[in-house]
């Protein structure tokens, strides 16, 4: 799966906050992560969150 900084993330469950979106600090073998209600950054592995995104949002690049 292709995800990038910057990406924002619609996950198929919740935070704890509410919110569903998750901003993309830094992607790798771990993702950072900020969530978009509450701003709480926390470390993921890649493995847990591949299977828990359901839409990436990504912005368009300037040409």
């Amino acid at each position: 799966m292709d995800v990038r900084p910057a990406d924002i993330l619609v996950m198929k469950k919740p935070h704890p906050c509410g919110s569903q979106t998750m901003y993309v600090i830094r992607a790798g073998m771990d993702f950072k992560l900020r969530c978009t209600g509450c701003g709480r950054e926390f470390m993921v592995p890649r493995n847990k969150i591949e299977r828990r995104i359901k839409q990436i949002r990504r912005e368009a690049p300037e040409s």
